[in-house]
């Protein structure tokens, strides 16, 4: 019996001098949901098209369903589907029409594909507008067909890249809930690539922190923001040098002191916050504000990085893309 979905040990994809994926290794046990949390340019889109057979690792291995990539490709892709960032449906076509043609390309018997067609758009709510032109359709009505695209051959595995980027938060939380649907009710294993903090901690049993090709930890949400190890009181002040009080002081933070804003990392914030202020006033800092926050992922990621996700220029050139995509098919 095989109790992992995927199986990735010591994965490298290398273009020319540049590791997009560096020796990468993590298991996804089956009806998990797994996400891959980072920036763009992380390399969990690379890694995604490693998993789906799409390209070609440069050293390690993959196993998905016990089944090796390179040498099973054609078995891998029948019990996969797979969502990708980019827009996948074609607009001069009807709902009907575009799963006809997965249909086809995943060689489901003739007789069977109308049952089958009409059974996943009913499933994704989309029955309704079956023979509408796919252009007519909203933002996260293509998201969801997409999604519909991918369920035509009843996959083991579900593969979403960025499956929420560029949609408004109202087909965003449809997306998500489409997700929840088809792990509970079906046990499908799904495995999503993210730079949405919020997305990771609503959706995914494990998540694996990537930066510049490296896989930085991996574990549950709540384990993950428990290693942050205390509270986060965030201290601004604007005519201070923060770094230097800080070193004086002896407070621990998360990140570097910038733009006249620290993250401080304390236990028992809400009680620390007096003590805070007062210590800073003695050094003679008068705070601008103090803003008190259990971690997030967010605070995690900044500790095993040093860095923050800047997600908001992402999703802003997201929508822009798909927006262009959804012109273009007009």
């Amino acid at each position: 019996m095989i109790d992992n979905a995927v199986m990735v040990e010591n994965l490298e994809k290398s273009y020319r001098k540049i590791k997009a994926v560096d020796g990468i290794s993590f298991s996804v046990p089956e009806g998990e949901v797994f996400g891959l949390l980072g920036p763009n340019g992380a390399g969990k889109t690379t890694t995604i098209r490693i998993l789906l057979t799409l390209i070609q690792s440069s050293a390690g291995s993959v196993l998905i369903f016990g089944m090796d990539t390179v040498r099973q490709s054609d078995k891998i892709r029948q019990m996969a589907g797979y969502v990708p960032q980019g827009i996948s449906v074609d607009g001069e076509l009807t709902a009907y029409e575009n799963m006809l043609i997965y249909a086809k390309l995943y060689g489901l018997p003739s007789a069977n594909r109308r049952k089958r067609i009409t059974e996943v758009l009913e499933y994704i709510g989309l029955e309704d507008r079956a023979n509408d032109m796919v252009k007519t359709y909203s933002g996260g009505m293509m998201r969801r067909l997409e999604l519909a695209q991918s369920l035509i051959n009843s996959p083991k595995i579900l593969f979403l890249d960025e499956p929420s980027i560029g949609l408004d938060p109202n087909a965003r939380n449809a997306m998500w809930e489409m997700v929840r649907k088809l792990r509970q009710e079906l046990g499908t294993t799904i495995f999503l690539t993210t730079h949405d903090m919020v997305e990771a901690d609503t959706l995914c049993d494990r998540i694996g922190i990537m930066d510049r090709g490296k896989l930085v930890i991996v574990g549950t949400p709540s384990d993950l923001k428990a290693n942050v190890g205390g509270d986060v009181i965030t201290v601004s002040a604007k005519n201070a040098s923060l770094s230097e009080v800080i070193e004086q002081l002896g407070y621990q933070t998360i990140g570097e002191p910038s733009n006249g804003t620290a993250d401080l990392l304390v236990k028992k914030g809400e009680k620390a916050i007096p003590r805070i202020v007062e210590s800073f006033k003695e050094k003679g800092v008068e705070l601008d504000s103090v803003f008190l926050k259990k971690p997030t992922l967010d605070d995690v990621f900044l500790k095993y990085t040093g860095s923050r996700i800047d997600d908001g220029a992402g999703w802003a050139q997201a929508k822009k893309t798909r927006m262009t995509y959804r012109r273009m098919a007009k």
